[in-house]
């Protein structure tokens, strides 16, 4: 038993002033005021090549605090002694309690990291990505997907505990009801198991993953159901549509109609700025940041999509201005904007995206064109060589006599033979 200073009681403790006071075996009670009392305990190191008999030749003297000894969070002098003598032990046996100390808060925290949940990686991940993501709509999928399928069962468990038992919790009640939102679903958890994983917060293969497992207890989204496309109205009726829809007031009527004539998307339309026209040449460049493949994209203007953009036009409207701007100051118009027009008309059975695919059919249908030129018309990706092409110009000029041609179309609105007009039979011989 280490042998005891002067010694301590509990009534010393509550009436000690200001000063050092030896218990004995490294306790030291410190009191700085009548408020301000506390514990600790104090030990030599040996310095190098130095003995547990020599530690005062060139060792240093250490202390390590064990409490307050006053107070709501006090330590009873009975509590202090154990602790001291407990760390008197490990001096002895050749420790050093401050390094065990350090050592044991680096154990902690390594712990903390590694049981970090999963809705705190996917928080992180998301954080760290939304700003190479192409647009706030899809920045925005992002958390309400995973808010609403995968937190509720996942997300405040250890990203380490995350198994192929609990991806399938989340994905089966969704992967036959809504196999695309389901697809996507295990998608964003796969890329936030992956991203745990590169930050050392779990081990292992990818639960999620889909090529060589989940694919061997889950059956194909193609499989499940077939895709459901956009609502498209058949070519042959594009002229009557349009004639219809002209016939309708307002800014957003006018964004569908130019959306129609130009094969553009809804987001590309709704967000075109006035710098981005150029009413002379014709033209309208949509940038990289907001096309969906990321390359920028130039649409040529017919007359009537001309007409449309310069009755929008103010004497000199503002390059940073929305060609079609919303009800809120400096705000474009909404997402629903067309789809409400269409339900004006009572065509909720269409969707804005679906005149691409009108476009598209009437492109292989009723014209002569190749397809990589309606390919390029849609924006959608085709090959290098194609690409080259376009940079030298020729497929813009053809896709300038598409658009046209696409405009004229829509402007025919078909004869209709009189109602209660019969044809007359030939009178067969006698």
């Amino acid at each position: 038993m280490p042998r005891r200073a002067q010694g301590l009681s509990a009534a010393k403790v509550q009436k000690a002033g200001p000063g050092r006071y030896g218990d004995g075996a490294g306790l030291y009670l410190l009191v700085r005021s009548p408020d301000l009392k506390f514990w600790c305990f104090r030990y030599w190191v040996p310095g190098p090549g130095g003995t547990a008999s020599q530690v005062k030749r060139g060792g240093r003297l250490r202390e390590l605090g064990l409490g307050p000894a006053v107070g709501r969070a006090a330590v009873s002098l009975a509590d202090a002694r154990r602790k001291a003598r407990a760390l008197f032990d490990l001096v002895r046996d050749g420790g050093d309690p401050l390094d065990a100390r350090k050592a044991a808060r680096a154990a902690r925290l390594a712990e903390a990291t590694k049981t970090i949940s999963f809705r705190e990686c996917a928080t992180a991940y998301i954080d760290a990505h939304r700003a190479g993501w192409k647009n706030d709509k899809h920045a925005a999928q992002w958390p309400a997907t995973l808010k609403t399928y995968a937190y509720p069962i996942i997300g405040p468990l250890p990203v380490r505990a995350i198994d192929t038992a609990l991806v399938l919790k989340v994905l089966e009640p969704i992967w036959t009801a809504k196999p695309e939102t389901a697809s996507r679903v295990r998608g964003r958890i796969e890329a936030i198991l992956d991203w745990a994983k590169v930050r050392d917060h779990r081990s292992g293969e990818n639960p999620a993953k889909w090529r060589g497992h989940l694919d061997h207890l889950l059956p194909a989204r193609g499989k499940v159901r077939r895709v459901a496309h956009h609502a498209a109205l058949p070519y042959a009726e594009i002229g009557k549509f349009m004639a219809a829809l002209r016939a309708q007031e307002g800014t957003a009527a006018r964004a569908l109609e130019f959306a129609i004539l130009t094969a553009a998307r809804t987001g590309e339309v709704i967000g075109a700025r006035w710098a981005e026209i150029d009413l002379a040449e014709k033209n309208w460049t949509v940038p990289a940041e907001r096309m969906k493949a990321g390359r920028e994209h130039r649409v040529p203007l017919c007359e009537r999509g001309i007409e449309i953009i310069s009755d929008l036009a103010d004497d000199n409207p503002a390059p940073d201005a929305f060609v079609f701007p919303g009800a809120k100051r400096g705000r474009p118009l909404s997402n629903m904007s067309m789809l409400m027009t269409l339900r004006r008309m009572g065509r909720g059975d269409l969707t804005a995206h679906g005149f691409r695919s009108t476009f598209r059919d009437w492109c292989a249908e009723r014209t002569s064109y190749p397809s990589e030129v309606a390919e390029m018309a849609l924006a959608h990706s085709v090959s290098d060589k194609v690409e080259a092409a376009y940079r030298r110009g020729d497929l813009f000029e053809k896709r300038r006599r598409l658009a046209d041609e696409w405009a004229r179309y829509c402007a025919t609105v078909p004869k209709q033979e009189a109602p209660g007009k019969v044809a007359a039979l030939r009178r067969q011989a006698s």
